[in-house]
């Protein structure tokens, strides 16, 4: 073998095989399934429907489904955030009154922040890209591009610092 070489001349190498697979052919994992609905009323607690700015819910049919089909890398923590939230409840969460769930969620909340996290996480994703929720907002309901967003122009002096500085990096 060459000293410049890391694998002998006859040795073929083909990307082909891993070009097979595309963003097309790749199947969308199920949606997360909330059997208890212990999700869906978690949901509602955390942003409840409002009729005086009119807006719904994170329990609204549509932005519910959102979410259960929008869990993806966090499918094991959420389970894990309900489960911990059923063992509290003891005789099942959605079984208890309004007012009993909201003191469980506030004692979880406190005691389960980074499980917490992940049931907030998931929820505001799906929440706020919903249309109604948009342009109650004033946000103009369309997807970003092409026609992007304005962005307000900054002070761009204040990078004359990192300017100043130079380069600091390695040159090659």
């Amino acid at each position: 073998m060459s000293p410049t070489r890391s694998r002998p001349a006859s040795t073929s190498f083909s990307i082909e095989p891993a070009m097979t697979q595309t963003m097309t052919d790749r199947t969308e994992p199920p949606p997360f399934e909330d059997d208890g609905k212990t999700l869906l009323a978690i949901v509602g607690h955390m942003i409840p429907a409002s009729a005086r700015h009119g807006v719904p819910g994170a329990d609204d049919p549509a932005i519910y489904a959102d979410i259960l089909r929008s869990v993806g890398r966090d499918r094991q923590a959420l389970t894990e955030a309900l489960a911990a939230v059923e063992a509290r409840a003891g005789a099942g969460f959605t079984a208890l009154p309004r007012a009993e769930q909201a003191a469980i969620l506030q004692d979880f909340r406190a005691d389960e922040p980074a499980l917490t996290s992940v049931i907030e996480a998931v929820t505001a994703r799906c929440y706020y890209r919903d249309d109604r929720v948009m342009a109650s907002i004033g946000i103009e309901v369309r997807p970003p591009f092409p026609e992007g967003y304005a962005v307000e122009e900054g002070d761009l002096s204040l990078l004359d610092p990192v300017r100043a500085r130079g380069p600091i990096w390695r040159a090659p």
